[in-house]
């Protein structure tokens, strides 16, 4: 007579266990971020246009000339600075408000050099 403890232990038996799916390693994900682009009327009737490739990076074309800017300190709004300018935004969307500054060597905002508004894109 089979005692119902032997049957208890062969049925968790290693040969009985489901069988485990293989460790199957994974590709690292690829960050991908979708580039933003915005574009600015100016008070001056110039045009801008900003992409934000990264939460750190901004790509300013103004007047012909692409500025490559990284993220700066600010206590309102998004700041970049890079190549002795500042991109200030304040809010998203048409209606936005952008402006471009002098950046001093010491590290603070200059003067302005445009004040615009997101249009469209």
């Amino acid at each position: 007579m089979v005692s119902l403890a032997t049957l208890g232990l062969a049925a968790c038996a290693p040969d009985t266990l489901p069988a485990r799916p293989p460790n199957a390693t994974r590709a690292p994900a690829q960050q991908t971020q979708a580039i933003t682009l915005s574009r600015y009327a100016c008070d001056s009737g110039t045009k801008i246009s900003a992409s934000y490739p990264t939460t750190d990076d901004a790509v300013v074309q103004y007047q012909g000339t692409t500025y490559q800017m990284r993220v700066a300190r600010s206590a309102d709004g998004a700041r970049y600075v890079g190549d002795a300018l500042e991109w200030w935004t304040r809010g998203t969307g048409p209606g936005a408000e952008g402006t471009l500054y002098e950046h001093a060597d010491d590290g603070s905002t200059g003067d302005p050099i445009e004040s615009c508004e997101q249009v469209e894109s």
